[in-house]
C-alpha cells in the first residue's frame, strides 16, 4: 500500500480545524481534571462553602433563641455532695429558690426557700452585717 501524502495532508488541516469556527485557532479538545488549575478552583470553591457554613452556624448561634438552649429558666446556684452518689442542689426556677434532694432514681424538693433576690444580701450588706456584730461584741 503507498500512501500519498498529497491525500493525507488535507484531511489533517479540515481534522484540526473542524470544530473551529472561520479565523479562529481550534481550542484543546482534553484537559486533564487532576491538572493544577482544575484542582485549586475545586479546593478554593470548597474553602469557600465551609467558609459559608461557618460563618452561618455562627450567626445562627449567636442570633436565633431555641428553646431549651442557653440558661433558660431553670439555673443552677450551687450544690453539695451528701456521700457516694447524692447531693443536694440549691436552684433557681422563676424567681423561687429550691433545695433539692438527688439520689440514684429519685430526686426530691427538700424545702422552698422563697425568692431569690430578695432573700439574697450581697457581699457589702453581708460585710456591713459582719462588722456591725464584731463592734456589738467589742463594746459589751
Amino acid at each position: 500500500m503507498r500512501c500519498t501524502p498529497g491525500f493525507a495532508l488535507p484531511l489533517l488541516l479540515i481534522g484540526g480545524s473542524a470544530g473551529a469556527a472561520p479565523g479562529e485557532t481550534p481550542a484543546r479538545l482534553v484537559e486533564s481534571p487532576l491538572s493544577t488549575a482544575n484542582l485549586l478552583e475545586t479546593a478554593g470553591g470548597l474553602l469557600l462553602v465551609v467558609a459559608v457554613m461557618l460563618a452561618l452556624a455562627w450567626l445562627v448561634k449567636r442570633y436565633v433563641q431555641v428553646p431549651g438552649i442557653g440558661k433558660g429558666q431553670v439555673q443552677i446556684l450551687g450544690g453539695v455532695s451528701l456521700g457516694a452518689r447524692e447531693k443536694a442542689v440549691l436552684l433557681s426556677v422563676e424567681g423561687r429558690r429550691l433545695l433539692v434532694g438527688i439520689a440514684p432514681g429519685r430526686v426530691q424538693t427538700l424545702l422552698v426557700l422563697g425568692e431569690g433576690d430578695a432573700a439574697v444580701p450581697n457581699f457589702a450588706e453581708q460585710l456591713d452585717g459582719a462588722s456591725r456584730r464584731t463592734e456589738g461584741k467589742a463594746a459589751s
